[in-house]
């Protein structure tokens, strides 16, 4: 089996850029016809029965469809690179996706918090999503470059992990973002006036001559920052598995595209996934840990696949049965 150092990266680079390339733009075209739907005069209940019914069948397909292309992916690394560079791909990519789920909240807050209507939301993710590739990339090379160059950042990133997961113990479960106080509005409030009561779909509107930033560029922003935050955690965590900036990226690129997707599938039910903060608590840590020990022990990537695997599992069905022992009781 061939390695990374004797094929042309043109072969993995260019079949990544055309599964992602084609996929992304049909994807994208799909939710323009989904959300042209909600621009009608439907009533409030029967938009909330067509939202609820083409929404959650659109993120389903698109998930499914996302995660496919990812197992594709992997194949084609798996023939051209050799199984312990898929085994990282796989590795990364699920770390990487498991760890991004805790997004869907943080997104639900912001949107909750800004009043944007439901119908508006795929126009702040889907340009949220996209830039936040570009802002990830670099980071990414930054990060393996660290990694390679500078020995001790290891023990650094995964200190970082550990205090994070030690961060969200203690965090206190927010309801709702106090929007004046938000970095990201405060920011924003330097650069543009704010018009928090505009009701459009646009991200600037214009009064009295003067350019002013609507919700939907404050969500914007808001997401984004959300996003940088979230990987500068992500990232060091993926590093774990793999430093093979090519690795990182793609798997990355891969969980982040299905991201918006994924919203859709889970903004019906996030509740329900009463486990999950314990889960990525228990990543971030085992992750982290990993990493301070990896001179001492270097825990085997199948070994590590397992675990991670092993916490989304009993995380997700501990949450099914939470969810349904409480709605027995609500309904008996």
């Amino acid at each position: 089996m061939e390695t990374i150092e004797h094929i042309d990266p043109l072969i993995l680079w260019i079949p990544f850029s055309l599964l992602v390339g084609i996929a992304l733009a049909i994807d994208l075209g799909l939710f323009r016809k989904v959300s042209s739907i909600f621009k009608g005069k439907d009533s409030a209940q029967e938009s909330e029965i067509v939202k609820t019914n083409n929404e959650n069948k659109s993120g389903l397909l698109w998930t499914i469809t996302w995660v496919s292309l990812a197992g594709i992916f992997a194949l084609l690394i798996l023939k051209f690179m050799g199984s312990v560079k898929a085994l990282e791909f796989v590795t990364a990519y699920t770390l990487e996706k498991s760890l991004s789920v805790d997004n869907m909240f943080v997104f639900l807050l912001i949107f909750t918090s800004l009043s944007i209507p439901h119908r508006y939301q795929h126009r702040v993710l889907s340009v949220g999503i996209l830039s936040a590739i570009a802002i990830r990339i670099p980071l990414i090379l930054i990060g393996v470059s660290l990694i390679q160059s500078i020995h001790w950042m290891i023990y650094v990133f995964g200190a970082l992990l550990i205090l994070t997961a030690t961060r969200m113990i203690l965090q206190r479960k927010e309801k709702k973002i106090v929007v004046e106080r938000n970095i990201a509005v405060r920011l924003l409030k330097k650069v543009v006036p704010l018009d928090l009561n505009a009701k459009t779909g646009k991200f600037l509107i214009r009064i009295d001559k003067i350019i002013h930033a609507t919700p939907l560029l404050v969500a914007l922003v808001a997401v984004e920052m959300t996003d940088l935050f979230f990987a500068l955690d992500s990232i060091p965590a993926v590093i774990a598995i793999t430093n093979d900036s090519f690795i990182v990226i793609t798997s990355n690129i891969f969980a982040i595209l299905g991201l918006r997707s994924l919203y859709y599938l889970l903004a019906g039910m996030i509740e329900k996934f009463r486990y999950l903060k314990p889960a990525l608590v228990s990543l971030l840590l085992f992750i982290g840990v990993k990493m301070i020990i990896s001179e001492t022990y270097e825990i085997p990537l199948m070994y590590s696949l397992a675990v991670i695997f092993s916490i989304l599992t009993i995380a997700i069905a501990f949450s099914v049965i939470k969810t349904q022992r409480l709605e027995w009781r609500y309904k008996y």
